[in-house]
């Protein structure tokens, strides 16, 4: 009886330290193949969309070709959707998801982060041809905003009392009344204000003031440390270098400024 619980015990240990092996191959399994698996959207302009030529672009898609780019490697887009973009991941049909990916402690519990590599904010928005450096500048105009979302309880913070609100019932009735001109901003998401600006380039629109930043993060599979560092570094050296202030000027209008770790 004892032996067989010393024979169960190995038994135990020598799973648990083969599990633990194969956990941390992600990375040497990457370089291996030369193929790096990014779970990316493309519903979620400027972040990832179908361009043109009906092939992915965004500042998601751009950050996956750099780190497959920083590997040596190739790049495999797999495309997913809000709902799918974890259990793309936990199923191993992707080695990262790079699409707009906040942290908070439920999902600490099923993958693991790396530090930010993007800005994802609520912002006021309006045409070129009118200056707002502050929010000061919005006295006496007016701006739309959604009934109820995040960029209304902001607005309603920071804004001063003169600024004429007008509130909409959804985000499409918030994106007509600013492209009808009833109102002469507006107070949206990140994605939706840049799949606005993607679909109405005739409006000239543009970001002005941030209301809240809520940074995004690359979701890696749990026990890949290997891996997370390694994307840690890019990340670390793509800020220092710029590279990161530059993605984000060219798909979000503006620096991607002190992102957290």
């Amino acid at each position: 009886m004892k032996l067989t619980k010393r024979l169960f015990s190995l038994a135990a240990v020598a799973l648990l330290i083969t599990a633990s092996a194969q956990a941390q191959t992600a990375l040497d399994d990457i370089l291996k193949s030369k193929t790096l698996k990014v779970a990316v959207p493309t519903d979620s302009a400027p972040y990832g969309f179908v361009g043109t030529d009906l092939k992915p672009i965004g500042l998601d898609i751009e950050m996956a070709n750099y780190i497959g780019k920083k590997l040596g490697v190739e790049v495999e887009l797999v495309v997913v959707t809000s709902a799918n973009r974890i259990p793309a991941l936990q199923t191993r049909k992707a080695d990262l998801v790079i699409s707009t990916l906040g942290k908070n402690p439920e999902r600490e519990k099923v993958i693991d982060f790396t530090i930010a590599y993007s800005p994802f904010f609520q912002a006021v928005f309006g045409p070129k041809t009118m200056a707002a450096k502050s929010f000061a500048d919005l006295a006496g105009k007016t701006v739309g905003v959604t009934r109820g979302a995040m960029e209304d309880q902001e607005l309603t913070k920071m804004a001063p009392p003169t600024v004429d609100t007008k509130r909409f019932e959804d985000n499409n009735a918030t994106i007509a009344a600013y492209s009808s001109g009833q109102v002469q901003f507006v107070a949206l998401g990140a994605s939706v204000a840049g799949n606005m600006m993607a679909k109405n380039p005739q409006l000239g629109t543009e970001y002005k003031l941030l209301l809240k930043d809520s940074p995004n993060f690359i979701g890696v599979a749990k026990g890949e440390d290997k891996l997370k560092a390694r994307v840690n570094e890019i990340i670390t050296e793509a800020k220092k270098s710029g590279d990161i202030d530059t993605m984000a000027k060219k798909w979000l209008g503006r620096p991607a400024g002190d992102l957290p770790n």
